[in-house]
């Protein structure tokens, strides 16, 4: 154990400002210590006691709930101590300094979560699902966190992990036996064998890259010249006045970010400044912010006034986006045109024909969003997945598809199946960097 396991940590646990309740968390081996301090007994373990919590002088800091969790049988697999007070900021305050002058210090975020995986309470990707269920924005994507901190995601993980240790295992027995007139890949069915790995990766992948879905959402940045209407269709999608509109071209001088969900999928619009020439310095600015705005974007919406469609200016627009970004052209106003709501395909551009107004047509512009972000509603088998998991997927696959080519040569086999096993494991913790873990646990919120 180093040097910082061996401390002992507290942190108030409870989210910052008033509440009827606040916690202060305690972990490590001066639990008890503190707790006689402070309560001037330690409580049976796992039972709550109404006690009171004094200062150092013997005065009274506050009366409330007292729960002690001896080791291993605790969240960090250390000793514990829960102190459950009124939940003032300042009452916090104080009672967190009484547990650090009597030798606890700060903990760091994400430590306790830290402490957990390091002594074998959740694997990484469990680790890492406890600070995705604090930050979900939707119902769906907080179920998924729910199903990853179970185990549901590690289960699978370790399920693949344990047939490609096994595969491996035999392809490296094999060339222990160089002069045997064996065909041992063959009669191995080592073949086959991967290929079904390779299906079973693929099934983990699909459900993986929901759950990434549900977690990051869909950056999408609405564009197009002053006054066809982005802000009448941020406020729309987002079904409030989140953008404030008015017939004057260029009211939005910055971009506005509105946060909704379309069938659990956060979907995080930006409503940019009109582009066009301007002399008006704040102008520029929010015309220059719209472009940083697209270098993230998942999509861009294109609007034009569907009474004039398509101009020389949207297609100038168009040519300074970036190639690989995808887009929707997305003709606004149709309450004008008497046009009916409509999507359509040219060449490979899309279209949809929608009014901001009165709602005309953003059935569609929802669907294909959706569409476009790949998402596919799998049911309860979502998990959530963060971009390295989808990565170390990628990498298990890569090294897969690498080893199918040189079966007649099983060193080459065995060593892309090692890799294989090395990528798969970064998942759980098996074969994680040390530097990983802290830009992981650095993430999350202190207290957790």
């Amino acid at each position: 154990m180093n040097a910082e396991a061996s401390e002992t940590i507290a942190a108030i646990a409870t989210a910052p400002g008033s509440g009827g309740i606040g916690i202060v968390r305690v972990s490590g081996p001066a639990c008890r210590t503190i707790a006689e301090g402070v309560l001037g007994h330690c409580p049976a373990p796992r039972n709550a006691a109404y006690l009171d919590f004094k200062a150092s002088d013997g005065s009274l800091i506050d009366r409330g709930i007292a729960i002690y969790y001896a080791a291993p049988h605790s969240y960090t697999g250390e000793d514990v101590l829960e102190l459950q007070a009124h939940g003032g900021p300042a009452l916090m305050q104080m009672l967190l300094s009484r547990c650090l002058a009597s030798g606890a210090r700060q903990a760091g975020p994400g430590e306790f979560t830290q402490r957990a995986y390091l002594n074998d309470k959740l694997d990484l990707a469990q680790a890492e699902a406890v600070a995705d269920l604090i930050n979900a924005s939707t119902q769906e994507a907080a179920l998924s966190a729910v199903r990853s901190l179970s185990g549901e995601f590690s289960s699978h993980i370790q399920a693949l992990l344990g047939k490609l240790i096994e595969l491996r295992m035999f392809v490296e027995a094999c060339l222990d036996f160089p002069e045997e007139e064996i065909d041992f890949i063959t009669q191995g069915h080592v073949g086959e064998k991967l290929d079904l790995i390779r299906q079973e990766l693929t099934a983990i992948f699909k459900s993986a890259r929901q759950g990434n879905l549900l977690r990051e959402g869909i950056q999408v940045v609405l564009i197009g010249q002053p006054n066809v209407g982005k802000s009448s269709l941020t406020n729309q999608l987002a079904g409030e006045d989140v953008a404030i509109v008015t017939p004057i071209a260029g009211t939005t001088r910055d971009t506005v970010r509105s946060a909704i969900q379309i069938n659990g999928v956060p979907l995080h619009i930006i409503d940019t400044a009109g582009l066009r020439e301007t002399a008006d310095e704040v102008e520029l600015q929010g015309i220059a912010r719209t472009w940083r705005a697209l270098e993230s974007a998942s999509v861009a919406l294109l609007l034009v006034d569907a009474a004039h469609g398509i101009t020389g200016e949207e297609k100038s627009i168009l040519a300074r986006l970036p190639a690989d970004l995808p887009k929707v052209w997305i003709h606004n106003k149709i309450d004008l045109t008497a046009e009916a709501g409509k999507i359509e395909c040219v060449g490979e551009e899309t279209h949809i024909h929608l009014s901001a107004k009165s709602g005309e047509g953003i059935s569609l512009l929802r669907d294909h969003l959706l569409k476009l972000a790949g998402w596919q509603a799998v049911g309860e088998g979502v998990f959530m997945a963060r971009t390295r998991h989808l990565e170390a997927l990628k990498s298990v696959d890569r090294h897969l598809n690498q080893a199918v080519p040189l079966l007649s040569q099983p060193e080459l086999v065995a060593e892309e199946l090692r890799l294989a096993q090395e990528a798969l494991g970064q998942i759980t913790g098996e074969f994680t960097p040390d530097d990983l873990l802290g830009e992981i646990f650095s993430r999350f919120c202190i207290g957790k």
